[in-house]
C-alpha cells in the first residue's frame, strides 16, 4: 500500500472519529413551557414524574400536558436516559399498563419546531428542544447539560 494511500485512510479514520454520534450530543436541552405559566423552574424528579404522568398538576392546580418528540428522534433518546435511564422503546411496558388504567402517555408531535407551537399556544404544555432553538415564545423552565446528566 503506498503511502499516499495510507495517509487518506487515516485522514478519513480520525475525521470519522470527530462526527457526532445519535445520542451523544454534548448540546444543552431546554425543557419549555408556555410564557404565562406561573412556574419558574422544574427539578428533573418533579419532571420525571409529570412525563410519567403521576404528577398531573402544577404546584397553582393547573394540568400538565407533558410532550414528547417520536422515539426515533436523538433528543427524545436523550431525554429518556436522563429521566427514566430507559429508552423510549423500553417503556411500552409501562405505557400499557397505564393505559388499562385510564392513563395516556404524553403527546408525541413531529419536531422541536412543533414542540415549540404547541407549547406557545396551550396552557400547561410542557416540552424540550435543543437549547439554541429558545426564543421568546415560551419560557425555560430547566436546562439540562447533556454532558454532565447523561
Amino acid at each position: 500500500m503506498s503511502r499516499f494511500r495510507l495517509f487518506i485512510m487515516l485522514f478519513y479514520i480520525i475525521w470519522l472519529a470527530g462526527i457526532p454520534r445519535p445520542g451523544l450530543t454534548q448540546e444543552a436541552i431546554a425543557i419549555i413551557t408556555q410564557r404565562d405559566n406561573t412556574i419558574n423552574s422544574i427539578n428533573l424528579e418533579t419532571l420525571k414524574l409529570v412525563y410519567l404522568r403521576k404528577l398531573m398538576l402544577d404546584s397553582s392546580g393547573n394540568r400538565w400536558i407533558p410532550l414528547n418528540l417520536p422515539s426515533s428522534s436523538d433528543l427524545r433518546q436523550e431525554v429518556s436516559g436522563i429521566l427514566f435511564k430507559k429508552r423510549p422503546e423500553d417503556m411500552e411496558d409501562y405505557w400499557n399498563e397505564q393505559y388499562f388504567q385510564g392513563i395516556s402517555p404524553p403527546k408525541v408531535l413531529a419536531s422541536e419546531e412543533a414542540m415549540l407551537r404547541f407549547v406557545t399556544i396551550t396552557p400547561g404544555a410542557i416540552g424540550y428542544v435543543h437549547k439554541h432553538l429558545v426564543d421568546n415564545r415560551v419560557k425555560v423552565l430547566k436546562i439540562i447539560s447533556t454532558a454532565e446528566d447523561n
